[in-house]
């Protein structure tokens, strides 16, 4: 009897434990605002080490965030991020919007790809939701007329200039072979590198095609060897990019290989191993050492997460300035916060930003590195002043 009585008792005590805490955590829920964050990204797939980078970056800015203690409406704001895999491909893309959409974001950080951020743009715009991305660098990604769509870098129509006359101007090209791999960034890059080189006075002696996918380009590259190009020009990534250089070495191919901000990754070094030596790409942007805040983010970053891929930064910087915006129109409310977008002027880790109409970075910069000793070397940055033309 007595043994019930207290197994009675203890059971009473703890069932109003349970009740008290329900009732504080749903007053504490009660006063604040849960600012939900979306991070989308290939975290799966051969482009897994970028979309990781991504997130990671995205991550770090969100917990930083949280130690702030920012109101927005006179509540503390409790920042989540709900990060989904994208497999880098279009139509998992649009699903994986879709579900964010329908879980009333607050707002998106991506995607990675120009490929994948391009077809889910439409769907966070009917849903009114403002999208940054880090890494999308296609035209066609801002030049949609949506008012929800921003991007923190350089994009391809900078990037392919300076490439362009960069491979004529200073890497001596006169007969250059071009290969994208059809992807919305590839082809885009390309095209824009193919466009500033023949202006600069360069014949395009090859344009080839392949896919995001392959690894074996034996074919196009002994096609091309045919045409005895100075130099070859990559708009792709580096899971491509790697065995594409290994590939030229194998059938003797001397042309130099030129490559955009897909190559110009960590990854790459490591997959390309000594073929990789020489070989040149662009990032938009300044040398991470450059980067105002760059060395104490890479400190940071690399403590917590490992080295630095590529456009961790960005993505940092991207979740920065969507809660800069949301803390000057103190709401987390994406139809608040948007116009306060449209006036971004913050000083991130990678440097001011500022957003055109389009939403577009204004006047980004861009800078060419080349491997020497098995690591990516900076070799100059220049600074893009023009308006990226409308398309």
């Amino acid at each position: 009897m007595k043994f019930r009585l207290l197994t009675s008792l203890l059971i009473l005590a703890v069932g109003l434990l349970t009740s008290a805490c329900g009732k504080k955590e749903s007053v504490e829920n009660a006063n604040q605002v849960v600012v939900k964050i979306g991070s989308v990204s290939p975290l799966t797939g051969p482009q897994s080490h970028l979309g990781k980078d991504n997130e990671n970056g995205a991550r770090m800015a969100v917990d930083e965030a949280n130690t702030q203690h920012i109101l927005l409406g006179g509540k503390p704001a409790k920042f989540v991020l709900i990060s989904e895999d994208d497999a880098a491909d279009p139509k998992t893309a649009t699903i994986v919007a879709q579900k964010l959409a329908d879980q009333k974001i607050n707002g998106v950080i991506g995607h990675l790809n120009s490929g994948t951020s391009i077809p889910a743009s439409k769907i966070y715009h009917d849903a009114g939701i403002a999208q940054i991305s880090p890494s999308a660098t296609a035209i066609k990604y801002t030049a949609q007329g949506y008012n929800t769509a921003f991007r923190v870098m350089t994009n391809d129509a900078q990037q392919g200039r300076v490439l362009g006359q960069f491979a004529v101007t200073k890497m001596g090209a006169k007969k250059i072979a071009i290969i994208d791999d059809r992807s919305a960034y590839g082809q885009g890059l390309a095209d824009e590198v193919e466009k500033a080189a023949k202006a600069a006075g360069a014949e395009i002696v090859a344009r080839e095609y392949t896919t995001d996918k392959s690894t074996d380009f034996t074919a196009i590259l002994t096609s091309i060897k045919s045409k005895n190009p100075d130099l070859i020009f990559f708009g792709g990534m580096d899971p491509q990019a790697a065995p594409m250089v290994q590939q030229m070495k194998r059938l003797g191919l001397s042309a130099q290989f030129l490559g955009g901000d897909g190559v110009q990754t960590t990854e790459f070094l490591h997959l390309a191993g000594a073929d990789g030596e020489g070989v040149t790409a662009s990032n938009p942007g300044v040398p991470l050492a450059g980067m105002p805040g760059g060395v104490a983010f890479q400190q940071k970053f690399n403590a917590k997460y490992g080295k630095i891929q590529n456009y961790a930064p960005y993505a940092y910087d991207s979740v920065n300035v969507m809660i800069d915006a949301m803390r000057r129109a103190n709401s987390a409310d994406p139809a608040s916060y948007l116009p306060e977008l449209t006036k971004t002027h913050f000083q991130g880790v990678t440097g001011n930003i500022q957003f055109d109409a389009k939403g577009d970075l204004t006047n980004g910069n861009v800078t060419l590195y080349q491997v020497k000793n098995g690591k990516w070397e900076p070799l100059e940055t220049v600074k893009n002043t023009e308006p990226a033309p409308a398309k």
